[in-house]
Order: structure tokens, then C-alpha cells, then sequence
């Protein structure tokens, strides 16, 4: 599946409605965006069951600062609407592999339960 463009308007809705969401926040003035860029949609194309979503920074500066992102690219990832992971740089090809199929992996349930026990038990 290519890559989405993501907005204030869409975000959110992409984020909660889908499994699994990747997003990588990037400008068209960043050398290292631009490296990340064909790596990050050839995955789309390897994993059509996982959307691949774009923040270009300049025009959602807004989402952006909300997302916290203080240098790009950055990539996030989702699983069941929650932040999964968060890291900037670029990746090469075989560690966006590694994080894809660590978020694949992740039983979110239970990490969510196990966080909430620690919660409560502190």
C-alpha cells in the first residue's frame, strides 16, 4: 500500500481506526529525510496490512509540536491507537524491518495490562 499523507484533520482517525499505523515526520529541506524517504515506501509496498503514513513538519507544524518532534525525520508507531515507538534518524532498510516486525509481534494487551498493574502497584 503507498503512503498516506497525514494532517490535523486525519491523524487521529488514522491513527484509532487502523491495527497498525507507522508515521514519519519529515520536511522536503532534510538530507536525511529524503535518504529515509524510498526506504520507508518500500516498506509500504512489503506490508500492504500496515498503513505508512506521512507528516510533512512545514505544513503541519501544529501536529508536529504536538507530537513532540524536535528533529526529523522521525518515526513513530502505533498498534491499536497507542504509541508504540518513537525514535528519530533515519533507519536503514534492515532496522525498519527489525521495528516493523517488533511492533507486529507486540501483544499490545498485555503490555497494556502489565503497564497498568506496574501503575498501580507503585
Amino acid at each position: 500500500m503507498p503512503t498516506v499523507e497525514l494532517g490535523a484533520e486525519n491523524f487521529e482517525s488514522t491513527v484509532t481506526d487502523n491495527e497498525i499505523v507507522l508515521v514519519d515526520f519529515w520536511a522536503s529541506w532534510c538530507g536525511p529525510c529524503r535518504q529515509f524517504s524510498p526506504i520507508y515506501d518500500a516498506a509500504s509496498e512489503e506490508h500492504p496490512e500496515i498503513v505508512f503514513g506521512k507528516v510533512d513538519t512545514e505544513a503541519e507544524q501544529a501536529l508536529a509540536g504536538a507530537a513532540n518532534i524536535t528533529s526529523i525525520p522521525t518515526l513513530m508507531a502505533f498498534k491499536k491507537g497507542n504509541l508504540v515507538f518513537s525514535q528519530p534518524g533515519a533507519l536503514p532498510a534492515p532496522a525498519l524491518k527489525q521495528v516493523i516486525d517488533a511492533v507486529v509481534d507486540l501483544d499490545i494487551d498485555k503490555a497494556l495490562a502489565e503497564h497498568a498493574e506496574k501503575e498501580s502497584g507503585e
